[in-house]
Formats: structure tokens, C-alpha cells, sequence
């Protein structure tokens, strides 16, 4: 089964997921963003698809909408955005509850959460995009997984309380990691040193932790209880107050959990 689909917003989430939607069949018929020429730089990316700065889609022949939107953006976009019977509104949020869509004018709600790092200037394929789906109706539900099959996407079911807990994991996961090894860039340049040094240190670390799990792959001072290399490091942290911080607070817990 193939869908009419809208896409709301401009953003990373839009700019992979309305793609991938088309390669798979669907039809997306409009890209919305409150800047008109974002909307028309990722509309022509796409087959017939239009641009538009209004949210007034009652004449729209798309049935299925989806916000791919900030989270602060969902709930005034829902409440404003004007839609045909019959239509099934869509967040992509990995926090905000289902019931954030209810005073919407769709006659259907849902979630569809990528739980993914997506940025536009790198390709990925959604065989490797899981999706959190939640919905009231079982029809809902029944498009969900029609939409993540047609990507070749595995799905979970999850509730909002669940989903809340899972995209908190991911941000230590990803987002904090992400920073960790920014922190770990910033330090080498200072230094005059090349960054490429640790990639095999970094590669291994995270293949490791994957294989044998996080708790068994811990190594480094703070697991050893080696006080004199913490202070040491700290004395070398000095001139930076918030990464002297970050340091103290990562390795005390290191200190506390091992």
C-alpha cells in the first residue's frame, strides 16, 4: 500500500525522511516550512512535490501528515495546521506525548520516532532506522508499520513513558558521545597534535563496548581507583574550568559504578 503524505518542516528529519518515502513509493505531495524557499530547496529534491509556507492543507489530497518539527514547534503547528477528513496527523518527536496532537483537526494521531542521528550532509539508509510507533487506533497503527515495512525499517511499539526513557538513553549514547570526542578534538588541536592518533582508540572502544558490553569494556584511571593520574589530569584541566568539571563529574561516576 502506497500513501499521500505532507511533510511539515524543513529540518534533518524531512530532509532523509521525505527521500526515503518517495524511493519507496509514496507519494509526498507538499514539504511545508515557514521559510517558503527551504520548503522549495527540499520540494525540488523531489517528483512533483510542492512548497508551501501555509498551513492550510484542506485541499490537499495527501491523507498522512507528519511534523518533522522541534518538539517546542509540535504543539502550536497541530493546533494551527488545517486538514482534510480522514487524515492521519504524525510527530516525530522522541519525547512529547501523543496527546500533544489532540487538539489538531486529524482524525487520526500517531508517532513515528526515528531513533537515529540524522544530518543532512550524510546519507543513511533506513534499513538502519528503527522507529518507536505509538497510536490510539488500530488503524493508526497498521499505516505505522506499513510505512517502516515499505522502508525496511524495523518497529517497536512503545509507549510515551517508554519512549521518553529510551530517547534520554540515546542522548547519553549519541549526543554525549558525540560532545566527548569534540572535547577530546578541541584538546588535541590545542596541543598542536593530530586528531587521527585516537580514531583506532576510538574505533575499538566502541566496537568493544558493543561486542562484550559497556560495563565489561571499562578501562582508564577512574576504573583502576588511580587517584595520582585523575589529580594529574585535573592539574592538566586547570586552565579550562568546564571540561576540569566534566572530568571530576564523569570519572567519580566511573569511581562510583565500578
Amino acid at each position: 500500500m502506497k500513501f499521500t503524505i505532507a511533510i511539515i518542516g524543513t529540518g534533518n528529519v524531512a530532509y532523509h525522511l521525505s527521500s526515503a518515502l518517495e524511493n519507496a513509493g509514496h507519494v509526498i505531495t507538499e514539504i511545508y516550512g515557514r521559510n517558503l524557499a527551504a520548503a522549495e530547496k527540499l520540494s525540488s529534491r523531489l517528483y512533483g512535490t510542492e512548497a508551501s509556507d501555509v498551513l492550510d492543507f484542506t485541499e490537499s489530497s495527501a491523507r498522512i501528515y507528519i511534523l518533522a518539527v522541534s518538539d517546542q514547534a509540535v504543539a502550536d503547528i497541530a493546533e494551527a495546521i488545517l486538514l482534510p477528513e480522514n487524515s492521519t496527523l504524525l510527530h516525530t518527536s522522541g519525547v512529547l506525548p501523543l496527546d500533544i496532537l489532540a487538539q489538531s483537526s486529524a482524525d487520526f494521531t500517531g508517532i513515528l520516532y526515528p531513533l537515529q542521528s540524522l544530518s543532512k550532509g550524510r546519507d543513511i539508509g533506513f534499513e538502519e532506522v528503527p522507529f518507536l510507533l505509538e497510536a490510539d487506533e488500530f488503524e493508526t497503527i497498521k499505516k505505522l508499520k506499513i510505512l517502516c515495512r515499505s522502508l525496511s525499517s524495523p518497529y517497536y511499539l512503545v509507549p510515551s513513558s517508554e519512549r521518553r526513557a529510551i530517547h534520554v538513553a540515546a542522548v547519553f549514547a549519541s549526543n554525549f558521545t558525540n560532545h566527548m570526542l569534540l572535547v577530546a578534538e578541541s584538546l588535541m588541536s590545542q596541543q598542536g597534535l593530530d586528531f587521527e592518533m585516537l580514531k583506532p582508540l576510538i574505533i575499538e572502544q566502541i566496537n568493544k563496548s558493543l561486542q562484550m558490553g559497556a560495563r565489561a569494556s571499562q578501562t582508564g584511571p577512574a576504573m583502576r581507583g588511580d587517584f595520582d593520574t585523575l589529580e594529574n589530569h585535573l592539574r592538566f584541566l586547570a586552565t579550562n574550568e568546564q571540561w576540569a568539571e566534566i572530568y571530576q563529574v564523569v570519572s567519580q561516576d566511573i569511581l562510583d559504578s565500578h
